[in-house]
């Protein structure tokens, strides 16, 4: 079985993230969406939250599962058996930061690292810009699930 990771916090997931999570579920028998958790780290929702948000939204993905860790991404890669993390990238910017990583995670454990580009309609998406736009009442349709919207206007106004 051909099994692969996507990392990151998630807090929240955008469609950029779902472009990719939903493109590698096309190539991979399983995909493996793992949300760090990073106490030093204030994020909007808690773990727990983004599982269940992620669960939600990749439901209609048979493939993908959604797990949470903390420590060293690769050290999970090897509890679970998978060879390979996918990550999306959206800039230069992106790719060299991204690159010093694969290179250390592959030195300390032979887990390869798959770079994917993400479509042009997300290049500008991150979840930071993604929360400020929300916070002072702009309009994120379109760059999240309708569900995730719900919850981040929630949060963020309630």
């Amino acid at each position: 079985m051909r099994r692969v990771v996507c990392p990151g916090s998630f807090d929240p997931v955008t469609n950029g993230h779902l472009d990719i999570i939903g493109r590698t579920s096309r190539l991979y028998d399983e995909v493996v969406v793992a949300v760090l958790i990073n106490v030093e780290k204030k994020s909007l929702f808690t773990v727990d939250e983004r599982i269940e948000m992620l669960t939600a939204v990749t439901k209609e993905y048979g493939n993908v599962r959604v797990e949470k860790f903390h420590g060293l991404l690769v050290d999970f890669c090897k509890q679970q058996g998978i060879p390979a993390i996918v990550k999306g990238l959206r800039a230069i910017s992106d790719f060299d930061y991204e690159l010093q990583m694969a290179q250390l995670n592959y030195r300390m454990s032979g887990v390869e690292t798959l770079f994917m580009s993400t479509n042009p309609e997300y290049s500008f998406l991150s979840s930071s810009r993604l929360k400020e736009i929300a916070r002072y009442g702009g309009d994120v349709s379109g760059l999240v699930p309708d569900l995730v919207k719900e919850l981040l206007v929630e949060r963020l106004r309630g």
